[in-house]
């Protein structure tokens, strides 16, 4: 079974700069696309980015493209976000979520981590 842990969360200033990660297991990493939600309070939740399981593609929110990069490392099992030139409409609860792209691709996200909190503020 799939399990997901997001981590690297804190509070930061508009401009700064954070890396966010999101620890993989229970399923051979390669198999998985992973994708980067967020989600402000009051405010439906959105997507950010994602990363095909062969990590040759990967797309962004309009809002996030230049400033934020999504990349894995097959080593770790982990897929982080890096997230620069943080505004204070980046914050909320990041969240995970993982879809099976290997052997047959599914569309779904089916499995999602609990979230890692982002507050940007002066």
């Amino acid at each position: 079974q799939v399990q997901l842990v997001e981590s690297g969360g804190r509070s930061v200033r508009p401009g700064e700069s954070l890396r966010l990660a999101c620890a993989t297991s229970g399923r051979t990493f390669s198999t998985l696309g992973v994708g980067w939600f967020r989600q402000a309070p009051g405010k439906e939740r959105e997507f950010v980015a994602h990363i095909a399981s062969s990590g040759a593609s990967t797309n962004y929110a309009e809002s996030v493209k230049g400033r934020f990069t999504i990349s894995r490392d097959r080593d770790y099992n982990t897929v982080y976000l890096q997230m620069n030139q943080l505004q204070p409409e980046d914050a909320g609860l990041y969240l995970c979520a993982a879809r099976i792209e290997r052997p047959f691709p599914t569309a779904d996200y089916s499995v999602w981590g609990r979230g890692t909190q982002v507050t940007v503020s002066s």
